[in-house]
């Protein structure tokens, strides 16, 4: 019976050996769609917590479920040191120097000792070195590092995004989001970020003003709206009385010295914070966007994490339900981040995700070497308790109490701390909501090198390629966008008084936009243009409104306004007086005219009917259709989670069509290893240890119960053993072991045709074969309306 047969076609996940007794374990596997009610893993430094997380993602991967990985020490960057040959010198350049001098040997000998070593690990756990190639095919690793280049850069303060209609139209789950994030600025500046203090208050109405508006805010905007908020009331109290300006400009500078420090840069770099672009790439293969934040201080740490988990919250709630397993997020050390009696930025959302993450089908997995500094009340939502050795009673007890609160119907707690004081490394028991009882079980090798936290200099080495492809794309859209938009301008009036205004038309309003505090300035003109859209389609349920604003460079020497040259324009602070000591570049004749003006208004109504429409996607094939803000990263999620959802509902359907068979071979193996037991004989070790291991393991996780029985695998592998060393070589002996020769051989018949049926489910229901059309809803005449056409004044 092949030893490395796909888990992953049956969503399952192989994670270690489970222990029957002292001398006999089989393959312990893991359905996928548990971690759905979220995991925790608990042990002490060296009990294994970082290797079963690692075999956690490494299923997940190969089951191209998407990971969001929150590394505060530097160990999850292992998931990239993949050799699938097991060569010596592709340890080689991974190994620590200090670990040969040590074994007295030479850095490649260490090298190829190490490679030995992971070879026979991998393979004496069922496994071999296909499934490293297989993990290293099956997702696109990444290391993001915020507020460094070493990695991938992630841009996080450029934009606080608005969250989600769906997060909007839940109040208390919008004004958590705003605490949440107000108080991670807050802590930044180590300013008061209790939600009471007026700074939090101030900050949190910007914040609330904009979101409920669908507004993005930037920490520039932000920053100039503390001085001049955009009301004039906080409560029943004036602004001034509230919070004086001068009060309002001291706390803007405290946060302008964050854009003031040279570091700042680091963090506006660089991709955007934007979930659905972590989960896929664009030809549907699961991302694993490794976050490694050990380089932060605590502060900064807490400040991105809060942000990203805000991110998380949001993204979620524009999601549909599912019954499959979309994503996981893994946060490898939740000290400090989710404590029983403080209430930090990130304790907020983590909670929500542990509460309503199951229902959209992304999974938690948290870990910790520090029991006691966790909440349990919170982590009372977890389903699968994952618990290695542990150091002190405290401790002990503290794991004890969250597990006794996770489980209704109540365990022997004597029993379980007898069991925890005594695993060795590598050993944890587990606790599953969704299956009776308790396992114990030791990890599998992991198929990823662990050689201990990545450094700086190491993610440097394992993302140059993927930093250089991104400078090279980022390069080319540069130019692109620059040839694009290149225009020439004109030079400023060259008058005796420069500040001079041209002429214009009497009924065009003028805004304008200055960049800085001088004693000149220099203003080029624009017409800017806004317009409201309003898309309206009710078989398809669209109901959405849309503003519309751009900008476009007047060229002293145009005669006519040409809409191709068109850019958009999202200037949110426009002044509507001019400054002293102001200089303006020429205009065009036409704007003098108020039938020019008029006509320019006309036609910007035509290129906006022409030209605007509401893209949404479909696949004919599901029946599916975008809903009106959902992006195609969104919607192709959507699909996927569709086909997940279609691949359970077929291997359901297999469970029923193969249960006969199923229970048969369940009977006569029970039949067959009692008989084993009357005659007392020797079976063939390796058929009764391969019978176990694979076959029974497998088929009985996929049915959802044994096989064979523990207790009956218990009696044969004692049979055996007892035997001793004469075979006997009785008939009737023989004739037992030809019956489970024969049982072994149908077992791996069943197997294999399960194996080709969940293949072909597989294949049928791949994205790939799921193509995504657009459909587009034009807007009518009269769905076009607030019109407005402006001249702004822009020094640039």
């Amino acid at each position: 019976m092949s030893s490395t047969f796909d888990y992953e076609k049956l969503k399952l996940f192989y994670i270690g050996k489970e222990k029957i007794d002292e001398n006999t374990s089989i393959p312990l596997v893991y359905k996928n769609k548990h971690l759905r009610t979220h995991a925790a893993i608990i042990g002490m430094t060296g009990s294994g917590k970082t290797g079963l997380g690692i075999s956690l993602l490494e299923e997940a991967a190969i089951d191209n479920i998407p990971s969001i990985i929150i590394d505060p020490k530097g160990d999850m960057g292992n998931l990239l040191l993949t050799f699938p040959n097991l060569k010596g010198s592709d340890f080689k350049p991974w190994i620590d120097p200090q670990d040969a001098i040590n074994n007295g040997i030479t850095l490649e000998e260490e090298a190829k000792k190490t490679a030995e070593l992971w070879e026979k690990g991998i393979k004496g756990d069922y496994q071999s070195s296909d499934r490293i190639q297989k993990l290293k095919d099956s997702a696109d690793f990444t290391i993001y590092t915020p507020g460094s280049s070493a990695g991938v850069q992630i841009s996080i303060l450029s934009t606080f995004k608005a969250p989600s209609n769906e997060v909007l139209q839940d109040h208390d789950l919008l004004v958590s989001l705003v605490n949440s994030t107000v108080s991670s600025i807050l802590s930044l500046i180590d300013a008061k970020n209790d939600t009471s203090s007026k700074e939090a208050i101030l900050i949190s109405s910007i914040f609330m003003n904009y979101y409920t508006q669908g507004k993005d805010l930037s920490l520039e905007e932000l920053i100039t709206l503390i001085v001049t908020p955009p009301f004039a009331k906080v409560g029943i109290f004036d602004l001034e009385t509230f919070f004086a300006q001068d009060d309002r400009l001291k706390l803007a500078l405290k946060l302008n010295t964050i854009i003031a420090n040279p570091s700042f840069k680091q963090w506006i770099e660089g991709q955007a914070l934007d979930i659905s672009n972590l989960l896929y790439d664009e030809n549907g293969k699961a991302k694993v966007s490794i976050f490694s934040i050990a380089h932060l201080n605590d502060t900064q740490r807490m400040f991105f994490v809060s942000l990203l988990l805000n991110q998380m919250v949001s993204w979620m709630r524009r999601q549909e339900g599912t019954s499959s397993l979309k994503a996981l997020l893994y946060m490898d050390e939740i000290f400090g981040y989710f404590p029983p009696n403080a209430n930090p930025p990130s304790k907020q959302p983590m909670l929500t995700l542990l509460k309503q993450a199951r229902s959209f089908g992304v999974g938690v997995i948290l870990s910790t070497q520090n029991p006691v500094d966790i909440d349990y009340k919170g982590l009372s939502n977890i389903g699968t308790w994952f618990i290695g050795r542990l150091q002190t009673k405290q401790d002990i007890e503290k794991v004890i109490d969250g597990l006794s609160s996770a489980n209704e119907e109540g365990i022997d707690k004597n029993s379980i701390a007898k069991l925890i004081s005594n695993l060795d490394k590598r050993t944890f028991i587990m606790k599953n909501i969704n299956e009776d009882g308790i396992k114990v079980f030791q990890t599998r090798w992991v198929l990823s090198y662990l050689k201990g936290p990545i450094s700086k200099d190491d993610i440097k080495k394992l993302m140059s390629e993927k930093i250089e492809k991104l400078k090279s794309f980022i390069t080319h859209s540069s130019n692109n966008l620059q040839e694009k938009n290149e225009v020439k301008r004109d030079v400023p009036k060259q008058t005796e008084q420069k500040n001079i205004k041209p002429i214009i038309a009497n009924n065009l309003e003028e805004k304008y936009s200055y960049i800085s505090q001088s004693d000149s300035y220099y203003l080029q003109p624009y017409l800017a243009f806004s317009c409201d859209v309003h898309f309206v389609n009710s078989s398809k349920n669209i109901d959405k409104k849309e503003e519309f604003k751009y900008k476009l460079y007047l060229n002293r020497k145009v005669s006519q306004i040409d809409f191709e040259e068109i850019e958009t324009f999202d200037e949110v602070k426009l002044e509507t007086k001019e400054r002293i000591n102001t200089n303006y570049y020429d205009i065009p004749t036409f704007i003098q005219n108020d039938k020019e003006i008029k006509a320019i208004e006309k036609e910007f109504d035509n290129f906006i009917y022409r030209n605007k429409k509401l893209t949404l996607f479909s696949n004919s094939k599901l029946k599916l259709i975008s809903k009106q803000d959902e992006s195609l990263e969104d919607f192709k999620i959507r699909l996927q989670d569709r086909l997940n959802e279609a691949i359970d509902e077929d291997v359901e359907k297999l469970q029923e069509k193969f249960e006969k068979q199923e229970d048969r071979l369940e009977k006569k193996l029970e039949s067959l290893y009692d008989k084993l037991e009357k005659e007392e004989a020797q079976a063939s070790a390796t058929t009764t240890d391969t019978l176990i291991a694979i076959g029974t393991s497998l088929l009985g996780a996929f049915f959802g119960k044994s096989i064979v029985s523990k207790t009956n695998i218990g009696k044969v592998a004692t049979s055996a053993r007892k035997a001793g060393k004469v075979i006997k070589e009785r008939n009737d002996i023989k004739y037992v072991q030809e019956e489970i020769n024969d049982v072994q051989n149908e077992i791996s018949d069943l197997q294999k045709e399960l194996e080709k049926e969940i293949e072909q489910i597989n294949e049928n229901y791949q994205i790939k074969n799921y193509e995504i059309e657009e459909i587009f809803i034009k807007p009518r005449r009269n769905d076009i309306y607030d019109i407005k056409v402006e001249l702004l004044w822009k020094e640039e």
